[in-house]
């Protein structure tokens, strides 16, 4: 069974998790008692899940080893009577060989980058309640989402703190009040959340409590009904709440962006979770600008076991690496083409020149390929990083944004300005240094992370 991880699902299911409506808020869910209990059941599940796992995977890898030994001991019998003590000798030599592959078994499984289930705390409850909020069953759930949940919460953490502490602290248990939205609006500033989303969601609570008195909890509940308005506006206009390739045809992603913001990292993350996800991958080296940017690709691409197209010549002709490319591509029937193309300012014209070359090489190769342009922002960047988006529209033909580094920013916050102002769907998310540290985005588990207040 293979695990879609862009679009949340088990192959053989068919339910997934988008940006879709929720099917009950997380604060109005069940008591606390009865989500523990839930969290609970899933914990069990999951658990047994993985047992069951190791074990068909254990017996796999000891069969292999028993019908080796057996070819080994069978061709030493054949010999002479006088080699039987090397018959005896490589007996010994075959259960060594399975105690040790018994052992490297384990020391595989401990150091496989696949999530394993750790220990049931308060992080997994959470994650636990963030999917049932969601409308998912106990038999729809798999560990890679509670996994990527606890990655997303632990890599929002600085945010939060900078912003969810001092919003608890002013709302307490009273009444939400004016001055306490006047505070909100500083501290989404803080977050560079950007003055049109800010003013749209205070705008918003200023009318609300106009109409009536709003308790803390209700206006929690409201204030988080607001961020995801904002963020989801630009993904529902684009007429695609989820990013996926799509089957049966080719599906060419540039990634842009200057250099510095995790561009060629971000694409070689895609490309595991392509691989993972059961997609049949290629990658076009196309920054041929930067020193070590070809090499930094390839290392990715064997990382994810994907073949790279490249040019290591210097400054190469980018848009000859993705000719090549997609030349490849259409010849193995490839479902998505990865291409990296050079680093570069907003204000380079002579590259931004060959981003558009390469763009007509695309169009004109591929005309018929699902074709995505996404802009790559480091979240430290905060308003710079929005300035970017604006500038690389122009010339890119941006379908969406991929925001990058949010484990080392307080600046969260910038998800909702690139939504409100440069009015670009979020794609994808990356919270952490790890392989796995990048996924599709969900707009209510991206707030609920950010406002996590446990």
């Amino acid at each position: 069974m293979v695990y879609d991880e862009f679009s949340r699902k088990d192959n053989d299911s068919s339910r997934s998790v988008e940006n879709q409506d929720i099917e009950q808020d997380i604060n109005q869910s069940d008591s606390s008692k009865d989500s523990l209990d839930w969290a609970k059941q899933v914990y069990a599940r999951l658990k047994e899940q993985q047992q069951k796992q190791k074990t068909e995977e254990f017996r796999e890898s000891t069969e292999l080893l028993k019908d080796q030994s057996q070819a080994l001991e069978s061709s030493f019998v054949d010999q002479n009577d006088n080699e039987l003590k090397d018959v005896n000798e490589i007996k010994e030599s075959v259960i060594l060989d399975k105690e040790i592959a018994s052992s490297n078994f384990v020391d595989n499984v401990e150091k496989s980058d696949k999530p394993i289930l750790g220990e049931f705390n308060d992080t997994f409850a959470w994650s636990a309640e963030i999917l049932a909020a969601q409308g998912r069953q106990l038999d729809q759930l798999a560990i890679e989402e509670i996994d990527w949940l606890g990655r997303l919460r632990k890599g929002l953490e600085k945010t939060r703190r900078s912003f969810v502490t001092g919003l608890l602290e002013k709302l307490g248990d009273d009444p939400l009040t004016p001055e306490v939205v006047d505070d909100l609006e500083t501290m989404l500033l803080r977050a560079d959340a950007g003055v049109e989303a800010t003013d749209q969601i205070l705008d918003a609570l200023r009318h609300r409590l106009n109409e009536a008195v709003m308790p803390a909890d209700e206006g929690l509940c409201f204030l988080k009904e607001q961020l995801c308005s904002v963020i989801d506006a630009p993904i529902k206009a684009s007429g695609n709440n989820l990013l996926t390739p799509k089957r049966g045809l080719l599906n060419i992603w540039l990634m842009v962006g200057v250099n510095g913001v995790g561009k060629t990292t971000t694409l070689g993350k895609i490309a595991n979770l392509a691989v993972r996800s059961n997609y049949s991958t290629l990658i076009a080296a196309a920054d041929t600008f930067r020193a070590a940017a070809v090499e930094q690709v390839q290392v990715w691409g064997e990382r994810s076991g994907v073949q790279v197209i490249a040019n290591t010549t210097t400054n190469a002709d980018p848009a000859a690496v993705v000719f090549d490319a997609i030349g490849s591509a259409k010849a193995k029937g490839t479902d998505l083409l990865l291409v990296d193309t050079a680093g570069r300012l907003q204000t380079k014209n002579n590259l931004m020149d060959e981003l558009q070359k390469v763009r007509r090489i695309v169009d004109k190769l591929a005309p018929d390929a699902n074709v995505e342009s996404l802009l790559v922002l480091d979240a430290s960047q905060g308003q710079n990083g929005l300035r970017q988006a604006m500038a690389f529209g122009e010339f890119a033909g941006l379908t969406g944004v991929v925001i990058t580094k949010l484990d080392g920013s307080s600046r969260g916050g910038v998800a909702l300005a690139v939504s409100s102002e440069a009015k670009l769907p979020i794609r994808f998310i990356g919270a952490g240094e790890g392989i796995r540290d990048l996924r599709p985005f969900n707009s209510f588990e991206f707030v609920e992370a950010l406002l996590a207040n446990r």
